[in-house]
């Protein structure tokens, strides 16, 4: 199920932080960045950020917050991290340990968040330029996996890639390329077109997906770095405790795509 499109960005994290959604992102505000997110302790964070800065199309990063402060008010006012998406992932000593619909028993003095964007912002973008996203006419979703391709190691996090498959026809293809090339915030141009083995990837065994999916012949597979590897960095450099959204489970923000257009991590937002 994807959240209502219909509602503002506020509203929906309304919603959300009355316990009113807790369901996937995907489709909801389109027209608006989501991002992915990712909390760890004060004495971890400058490594995060190193490993984001050397793996921008995986985590571009567009906001981080202070120390035990659990809004960003850069990507909307009223944003409280601890109750403004409609899942998390709870990992301790870098294992997964649980999802929570809240964080706030959760939180600590020294918790650093970060956001960056996520491809789920990118569709309507896609659709605005005339790209045919056959697959949600078919009731499909984007689907995830992990792919032979490595991030790049800093700060002592890094680890395998994932990446979200989106298949279009070849023309179309080329249209998506160009657009989502000129939103890096948002992981930018896909990392890999076609030949799924080449990344050691099987597409009928996805990671995830929020419904059936498919490739058929007339179309091709294209893959975009996904938020979801920094469970695996995470895993790799094994932070006493660290919050991530829960994939598909975004924060949703005030902020319209079309003012992110060229805009690059930590760039700082218009």
């Amino acid at each position: 199920m994807t959240a209502p499109a219909a509602l503002s960005p506020a509203a929906l994290r309304a919603a959300i932080r009355s316990g009113g959604w807790t369901g996937p992102t995907a489709g909801a505000a389109p027209g608006y960045l989501q991002c992915n997110l990712a909390i760890l302790p004060a004495g971890r964070a400058e490594g995060f950020r190193a490993w984001c800065r050397a793996n921008p199309r995986v985590s571009p990063l567009v906001a981080a917050g202070e120390p035990g402060d659990p809004r960003l008010p850069a990507l909307g006012a009223d944003i409280d991290l601890r109750t403004d998406l409609p899942g998390y992932t709870v990992h301790r000593n870098g294992e997964p340990a649980g999802h929570a619909e809240s964080i706030g028993d959760l939180w600590r003095d020294d918790l650093v968040a970060f956001a960056f964007g996520c491809s789920f912002s990118f569709e309507d973008v896609l659709l605005r330029e005339g790209v045919d996203l056959r697959y949600l006419a078919r009731g499909e979703r984007e689907a995830i996996y992990r792919s032979t391709l490595e991030s790049e190691a800093a700060g002592g996090f890094g680890g395998p890639l994932i990446v979200s498959m989106r298949p279009l026809r070849p023309a179309d293809a080329i249209r998506a390329i160009e657009a989502t090339a000129r939103y890096p915030l948002a992981h930018g141009a896909p990392v890999h077109i076609g030949k799924p083995a080449a990344i050691g990837v099987d597409l009928d065994r996805p990671l995830e997906t929020l419904g059936r999916t498919g490739v058929p012949d007339d179309e091709l597979p294209l893959f975009w770095a996904c938020g979801v590897t920094v469970e695996l960095a995470i895993r790799q450099a094994a932070p006493d405790l660290c919050i991530t959204h829960r994939s598909a489970h975004m924060l949703v923000t005030d902020i319209p795509m079309p003012a992110l257009r060229d805009r690059m991590p930590e760039e700082g937002l218009p």
